[in-house]
């Protein structure tokens, strides 16, 4: 039986604490949560959970150090078999905190966060053995040192998740194998997401994906160009999908003879199934009915 496969995610984890209201509060107004959740974060964070909980193994460089913020981080990627390359300097620096307001009635949320400035990473570990044995890398640019070094050391694909723009995104994008880019992002220059995708092309990147929420998901790989509807659900919390895709995406690309389009069709269901269950984790408890039907 083979090994399950390698995924090593290097970027950002947070603390986030998640509260799900009927409406957001205008200024200088207070509402009562419907619920609130407290969990691990982050972009690479978020991404690792998910090919842990498809059956991965997943590897996380990231910067928690020793607070008491960075404890509850620890354990909660720990018990999502989740293990961590912990490249923090700062080790007492507080890890960042994001504050999520997610509207139960549409699954929108909003995010107020420090990002990766709260613990910056000024050089990084020995990563070429790690690395040497991973079947896939993704980057999401938040830890800038670790990031480059990563992808410098890297063997197998590098996956870019392209939320927005950051400077060493001129460094990660020529070394990606796939770039998977928010509506939203754009490399300096362009107007659009289509424009984005052209000038991501003109780089050399082989694989460009671009996720528009609950519409078609547009992709170009050798040429070929197309579109994948993701499945219609209702949604009640959107919080990480973006996340959950990308790490989904890496585990389904792990598989012998994927396309990308059934990578992406695949990655989009289990988005899809985040996304119409509340809570950050909740939804991995609903994953092996989901495999099962993939599986035929």
């Amino acid at each position: 039986m083979a090994a399950p496969p390698l995924g090593v995610f290097v970027g950002l984890s947070t603390l986030d604490v998640v509260h799900h209201v009927e409406a957001r509060p205008a200024a200088d107004q207070k509402t009562t949560a419907t619920a609130q959740f407290v969990a691990a974060g982050g972009p690479a964070a978020n991404a690792a959970v998910t090919f842990a909980g498809l059956g991965g193994r997943a590897v996380l460089v990231t910067a928690l150090g020793r607070s008491p913020i960075a404890a509850v981080i620890r354990a909660d990627l720990e018990r999502h078999a989740v293990t961590i390359v912990d490249a923090a300097q700062d080790l007492d620096a507080d890890a960042p905190v994001s504050s999520v307001a997610v509207t139960r009635s549409t699954g929108a949320r909003s995010v107020v966060g420090i990002d990766a400035t709260a613990l910056r990473v000024r050089r990084a570990p020995e990563l070429s053995e790690l690395l040497s044995g991973a079947d896939v890398v993704l980057v999401d640019g938040h830890h800038p040192v670790l990031a480059e070094a990563a992808t410098d050391a890297a063997v197998a694909p590098v996956v870019v998740d392209a939320g927005r723009w950051k400077p060493t995104m001129r460094v990660l994008l020529p070394r990606a194998q796939a770039v998977i880019a928010s509506a939203d992002f754009r490399v300096p220059g362009t107007t659009d997401s289509e424009t984005t995708a052209r000038a991501l092309l003109e780089q050399g990147v082989p694989i460009v994906i671009t996720t528009h929420g609950g519409e078609p998901i547009r992709w170009w790989h050798h040429g070929e160009r197309a579109t994948v509807p993701p499945p219609r659900v209702q949604a009640v919390d959107t919080l990480g999908a973006g996340d959950v895709f990308h790490g989904a995406y890496c585990y389904f690309a792990c598989q012998p003879g994927s396309d990308v389009p059934t990578r992406i069709g695949r990655a989009a269901a289990v988005a899809a199934l985040k996304c119409e269950t509340p809570g950050p984790r909740d939804w991995l408890h609903r994953l092996p009915e989901l495999l099962t039907t993939m599986r035929g």
